[in-house]
């Protein structure tokens, strides 16, 4: 038995699946997401960068942004010498901690099938 190809819905704007992977595009926002949600407190830019080295600082600042841009992340300024910025992931953020622990989870069962 074969299934109509036609009944299932298109992958255009309005499918879930096509949001959520503009959400998590590029080889570092799981990364960068993951790491911000088990440290689930304000984090620097240096120390997050360290945490996800080898990403280069203009990658991570653009990761950085469009976070905040979507509500994933808050960005804190500090009137400091040296300028002093914190990042801290959201309630909204937070939220996807149990998709990517399944994904995480997936990965560790069927990496060494696709090797």
């Amino acid at each position: 038995m074969t299934k109509n190809i036609y009944l299932v819905p298109t992958a255009g704007s309005d499918c879930p699946m096509v949001g959520f992977v503009n959400l998590i595009a590029g080889k570092w926002a799981i990364p960068i997401l993951y790491r911000l949600i088990l440290i689930d407190e304000p984090v620097r830019f240096s120390e997050l960068q360290r945490a996800v080295d080898p990403i280069t600082q203009k990658e991570l600042t653009r990761q950085l942004r469009q976070f905040e841009a979507r509500g994933l992340l808050t960005r804190e300024v500090f009137a400091e010498v040296p300028p002093r910025v914190e990042y801290q992931i959201t309630a909204l953020g937070k939220s996807l901690r149990p998709t990517l622990d399944s994904l995480a989870e997936w990965m560790r069962e069927n990496a060494a099938a696709m090797r």
